[in-house]
């Protein structure tokens, strides 16, 4: 699957919309499959508006999308964009790892291997003249 790259503007949306506990709360449901305000709405304790304004965010920054469904109007998550989404975080997110894995082998290589035992004479046998 070939991801569009993201814009800045776009990430921006996203992750402003992901910083509501609702919101993610909302996408965690969706991942489970298609859902109308309505079941959106049961969880909470707040109005179904409340839960209409919450989607309206999300819709807007692209995490998810509406249809039409004879009288019913189900919410769909948008996969494509949490997967360029989390595209954009798996880059930087291997380019500090490869940075930790160069700075423990140049800590393997400066640090000293621990020094072999060395056998001490045993004290306890009584030497002899």
């Amino acid at each position: 699957m070939i991801l569009s790259p993201v814009s800045d503007a776009d990430l921006d949306r996203a992750f402003a919309a992901l910083a509501d506990p609702v919101r993610r709360a909302i996408i965690a449901r969706l991942s489970r499959g298609a859902a109308t305000v309505n079941e959106l709405a049961e969880p909470f304790e707040i109005s179904k508006q409340a839960v209409s304004k919450h989607i309206q965010v999300l819709e807007l920054a692209g995490l998810v999308s509406r249809t039409r469904d004879a009288q019913r109007r189900p919410v769909h998550l948008e996969a494509a964009r949490l997967e360029a989404m989390t595209a954009w975080i798996d880059r930087y997110r291997l380019a500090a790892e490869q940075r930790f894995r160069s700075l423990d082998a140049v800590l393997e290589r400066t640090t000293s291997p621990a020094a072999p035992a060395v056998p001490t004479p045993n004290t306890d046998k009584e030497q002899q003249p």
